[in-house]
């Protein structure tokens, strides 16, 4: 069977890696001169903490060559056929890093190494469809021809609770932090073709932001494969979830509605607070 790997940006949760016996190559975060392994030793409410205290953001950086040869190699001497997913490639060189890792061990035969062109849980779809196929028995090269023509179709985006995070990390100036703060604006934020970039900008309490976020995906949202949907947050209230869960429930569109909490990497960037729903749309 074909062995699927992801780099953490994924965002799966542990639950569903055990399901779709997903293996995950942890990206490192910096918190000053102390670094940690993303999902394994450092939590997104320590991330929080740290970063308001220094009033920065913390570093995230790529896996190491070293990690990402340990990780293949017990796969590659088994003659296994491995897909690996990264985070988009113009945001970390994640993918780089495992393609030097295949070459090292000459393994480029056995190993295929998928650039998600997305991040967070819109990798996560594409990692879940791609372990479905390793599962009924599917070869590489079938499976990848499958995720290629499924990645335009990825719908990521998210709103972001506050524009602190995104100031810090250098993606928005600090007039506009200011300004969205004291205007208690929330942007949409979306991925497409591999990067992202700034949408609609909703105002008011959160509540009030996500639910107007997801009624403006509703069109979207029924022309949507029916599979899964992801809710995927960075520590937003319960009740908030619920209401976003419940609404997608009442559009009775998804067989299955998956929750998951926001690794290191995507809570570094954006912040507590924040909360997407991905899917995939029909061909």
């Amino acid at each position: 069977m074909v062995k699927i790997i992801s780099d953490s940006t994924c965002d799966l949760s542990e639950e569903l890696v055990k399901r779709y016996d997903i293996t995950i190559l942890p990206l490192h975060i910096l918190l000053g001169d102390e670094e940690y392994l993303d999902g394994v030793n450092i939590t997104p409410q320590e991330i929080f903490d740290w970063s308001d205290e220094h009033k920065t953001t913390p570093k995230t950086s790529a896996p190491s060559a070293e990690q990402a040869v340990e990780l293949l190699k017990p796969y590659v001497e088994k003659g296994q056929e491995v897909i690996c997913f990264a985070i988009a490639s113009g945001m970390s060189s994640s993918m780089n890093v495992m393609r030097l890792a295949a070459e090292e061990l000459e393994a480029e035969n056995l190993v295929t190494v998928i650039d998600s062109a997305n991040l967070s849980t819109g990798i996560g779809l594409l990692v879940i469809e791609a372990a479905e196929m390793a599962q009924q028995g599917k070869g590489a090269a079938e499976i990848t021809a499958r995720i290629e023509e499924l990645k335009p179709l990825v719908r990521a985006s998210f709103v972001v609770d506050t524009l602190t995070y995104l100031y810090r990390g250098g993606r928005c100036s600090g007039l506009a932090a200011l300004a969205g703060g004291a205007l208690k604006l929330h942007p949409r934020i979306g991925v497409e073709d591999g990067k992202m970039g700034p949408g609609k900008k909703y105002r008011g309490n959160m509540e009030k932001v996500v639910l107007s976020y997801v009624k403006d995906m509703e069109e979207a949202m029924k022309n949507a494969r029916p599979e899964r949907v992801f809710i995927t947050h960075s520590g937003s209230a319960p009740e908030i979830v619920d209401k976003v869960r419940a609404y997608l429930n009442d559009l009775h569109v998804f067989y299955e509605i998956l929750e998951t909490r926001a690794g290191g990497v995507v809570s570094s960037h954006c912040g507590p607070g924040t909360l997407g729903v991905l899917f995939i749309a029909k061909e």
